[in-house]
């Protein structure tokens, strides 16, 4: 049985101290910043590549090019494909196509530095009621991110009514992927926005996961529903900046990608793969890395170094049989998408994917086609991106 620290790249020091703030640490950041030092090397031109474990090879092929920071992708039951750019935008994919024009772009959006337009979901009765429902970070006071429902109608999205806002943010650790679960119930990941004290806070949203109904109001089997002290829509706490989020099929586990330290708020590296269960405190920012401390729960899975996990998706279909089941996450720094092999709770094995073939990787998705689609993100300030980036790929079965 392998554990979390067979999959720790190296060793790190376990406690934040004034080290980490010193000059030195500063260029250290600034170089993390700089990104790949030239254009990732894979066109997207049907290429074969492989995962050589699961004995799969498919082709690469570019669905869609020249974008700017595409950061979440749904599908409609049409077959539409739904995915926002960070900078606003909603776009369509439909019929081979992407429309020219947005079907909307946010009027309020603040896009500076890792915020902007987030997440998109779309209710589980869209067919019905065509709700559709966005993340976005927004000018208050100060940043924050609200979640924001609209209805699709043929002039764009309308009606809109906010679900939740006031979420603390800043120009880094704003979150935020929302997602409806297996209980029709609507999930939101909260970023620590850069203050680390606001996760164990159970009065602040920050750092957080929270569960709503799909208009807004609190499921009363929440957690902490009848504690004045407690924000009721919390589901889980200590989190510094999750953004990936889906549920194992067969047993319905919320599992988490999370972003670990990054030397100015912590010892670099800590990513994590998390279990995420109802009003547990997943330990930032007391713990991290391997660390454990009782009450606290501990990475299914820890990166170090770091690869910055911007997504999460298991694998439904049978178009990869040897997928089925699998979950999959994209890498920022680390340039790669990453397979786990699971067992339930237990990891099996896994194995990195297109490792530096396409730059950074945000969003992965399992298509009604049954392909396995990511997004690039080398236009975000962060990348050295190809001519025709940012992107949307898919794999294809090779024959």
């Amino acid at each position: 049985m392998l554990n979390k620290q067979e999959f720790t790249s190296s060793a790190v020091p376990r406690r934040l101290n004034k080290t980490y703030l010193t000059s030195n640490s500063l260029v250290l950041v600034a170089a993390l910043l700089l990104g790949c030092s030239g254009p990732p090397p894979g066109r997207g031109a049907g290429e074969v590549e492989s995962a050589p474990n699961a004995q799969a090879n498919f082709k690469v092929e570019t669905v869609i090019g020249n974008l700017e920071v595409p950061w979440s992708i749904v599908w409609a039951p049409d077959g539409r494909m739904f995915f926002t750019e960070r900078p606003g935008r909603v776009r369509v994919y439909e019929n081979g196509r992407l429309r020219p024009e947005p079907v909307y772009t946010v009027p309020d959006v603040e896009q500076t530095g890792e915020s902007g337009l987030m997440s998109i979901a779309l209710h589980p009765q869209f067919a019905s009621g065509r709700f559709v429902y966005l993340a976005y970070a927004y000018k208050a006071d100060e940043l924050r991110v609200r979640v924001v429902r609209y209805r699709e109608a043929p002039n764009g999205l309308t009606e809109p009514k906010v679900i939740i806002e006031n979420i603390p943010a800043a120009k880094y650790h704003a979150g935020c992927r929302i997602r409806f679960g297996p209980d029709a119930k609507l999930y939101i990941t909260t970023g620590d926005a850069t203050d680390r004290s606001l996760a164990q806070r159970l009065d602040s949203l920050a750092g957080k996961t929270l569960r709503l109904n799909d208009d807004g109001s609190v499921p009363q089997d929440n957690p902490f529903v009848g504690n004045a002290a407690v924000r009721p829509e919390i589901w889980s706490y200590g989190h510094r900046n999750a953004q990936g989020l889906d549920w194992q099929p067969g047993t319905n586990l919320m599992f988490q990608t999370e972003h670990g330290p990054s030397v100015f708020d912590g010892p670099a590296g800590g990513d994590e793969v998390n279990i995420v269960e109802k009003g547990k405190n997943y330990g930032w920012p007391v713990v991290h890395h391997v660390e454990t401390r009782a009450g606290m729960e501990p990475p299914l899975l820890e990166y170090t170094p770091a690869c910055a996990p911007g997504s999460a998706a298991f694998y439904r279909s049978s178009l990869f049989p040897q997928f089925r089941g699998n979950f999959f996450f994209g890498c920022l720094k680390g340039v790669r998408l990453i397979r786990v092999v699971l067992d339930s709770r237990r990891v099996v094995s896994q194995e990195n994917l297109l490792d530096k073939k396409y730059g950074r990787i945000r969003e992965v998705a399992e298509g009604p086609d049954g392909y396995l689609y990511f997004s690039t993100s080398n236009r975000d300030g962060r990348g050295s991106p190809a001519s025709d980036d940012d992107r949307i790929i898919r794999l294809v079965p090779a024959k």
